[in-house]
């Protein structure tokens, strides 16, 4: 069963939140983590992408960089910007978008959770990826960008959340592109027992976004408990900085694809090609998004395509399987186009739902020699894969909003 354990939060002063949450790390390179921070010195891209402070020829992954991202940090706590709660709490995390509301709990959980696999996983991380995190989390003694994680929604859980925020002022409230963000702390113990007693019944937590931050996490607690032979599982290295939202709550918007060439294919024999295991057609609007399960976006040569799998071609009885990611894999780019491994070609390239369709139109118009638009992969569809054991392949889901880092930090160095 679940673990939830309240925690002692580094976070904005007041006045300061807006200022100091930034998108998380992985989701811009350098140049565009300059130019996002550039002008405000209280942005936590100081921290999480400390490359932006030190000279453009300094590697990404010198130890100046994370020198450089404790140092950033340390600055911030010692000018009060951030301030760490004086009794352990949990926090309400909402946000909304295009007028949906997704409602978090923060906390920490549990690394043995992660090791035992009550915490479970959909995705393979890279050793490079865990590497760097790794190095970040412990030159700074902190978890500074939360795991996110969902479950099966508990309404006990929702209905007091709910009351909370109704009967509690917000100690944050602002927006940021375009997603309004909400914090209310919960540091009365009569809530916290509750809270943590109800996810003591909850059965599995799945990562939702997050797992080389959770796997980084966990690499380093097992550092701490080589180094730290006599801990007894209470230190704070034991658990990691989590927000968990109810499945229900959450969208995963399209992950999508483009192809930078056809392997030596004509337009015309690309999509003859096609036509063994779908039905092609010229799509119904411009551009086109698939409407269900199995079918999908062809842009080529500036003309839209609605492709719908015939009968018979998807194995249902295999989740992963059919998942339409894998039947594009499977059925198109690698026996058409000849990319066996999505991972590391340098022929395919992934664009998340939340840059439009229109930006597929643009890569190939500027040059580039397709592109898929893909229904959403549901929650249910994740679920199922992380309770069979199974992983999805790479680029699968796009969760939208983006969590915002620096709202609250977990230390390490914490007493249990």
């Amino acid at each position: 069963m679940a673990v939830l354990k309240a925690f002692r939060a580094y976070r904005p002063a007041a006045g300061y939140a807006e200022k100091v949450a930034a998108l998380p790390y992985d989701v811009m390179n350098s140049d565009e983590a300059r130019k996002s921070a550039f002008g405000n010195p209280y942005s936590f891209l100081h921290v999480d992408k400390a490359e932006i402070d030190l000279p453009k020829t300094v590697d990404l992954y010198d130890d100046r960089v994370y020198k450089k991202a404790a140092e950033n940090l340390g600055k911030l706590i010692s000018a009060d910007v951030l301030r760490q709660d004086e009794k352990p709490s949990l926090y309400i995390y909402a946000q909304t978008r295009l007028g949906r509301v997704q409602t978090g709990l923060v906390g920490c959980t549990s690394v043995d959770d992660y090791l035992q696999n009550v915490i479970k996983k959909h995705e393979l991380t890279r050793a490079d990826k865990e590497a760097d995190r790794i190095r970040h989390v412990d030159a700074l003694d902190a978890n500074t960008g939360p795991i996110f994680l969902t479950y099966r929604g508990v309404p006990a859980v929702s209905e007091l959340l709910e009351a909370y925020k109704r009967a509690h002022e917000a100690v944050y409230d602002f927006t940021a592109d375009g997603v309004r963000q909400q914090v209310w702390v919960i540091d009365d113990a009569p809530t916290i027992d509750k809270l943590v007693s109800q996810f003591a019944a909850v059965p599995a937590l799945y990562i939702a976004d997050g797992h080389h931050r959770a796997a980084s996490a966990v690499k380093v607690a097992e550092m701490r408990r080589k180094a730290h032979p006599g801990y007894d599982g209470s230190e704070a290295f034991n658990f990691f900085l989590s927000v968990l939202f109810p499945a229900e709550e959450l969208e995963i918007l399209d992950y999508n694809r483009v192809i930078r060439d056809l392997g030596g294919l004509t337009n015309a024999e690309f999509l003859q090609r096609l036509e063994a295991d779908f039905i092609v057609e010229k799509a119904p609007a411009s551009p086109y998004a698939p409407p269900r399960r199995h079918t999908f976006g062809l842009y080529l040569a500036r003309e839209w395509y609605a492709l719908t799998l015939k009968d018979g071609r998807a194995d249902e009885a295999d989740p992963v399987r059919a998942l339409d990611v894998s039947i594009l894999q499977d059925l198109v780019i690698a026996p058409i186009l000849g990319i066996d491994d999505p991972r590391r070609s340098d022929r395919i390239d992934f664009v998340g739902g939340i840059r439009g369709l229109s930006e597929l139109e643009r890569r190939v118009n500027a040059g580039e020699a397709a592109a898929f638009a893909m229904f959403p992969t549901s929650l249910s569809e994740l679920l199922a894969i992380a309770d069979a054991g199974r992983i999805m392949p790479p680029k699968s889901t796009w969760f939208e909003p983006k969590l915002l880092s620096g709202l609250f930090i977990h230390m390490l160095s914490e007493p249990g």
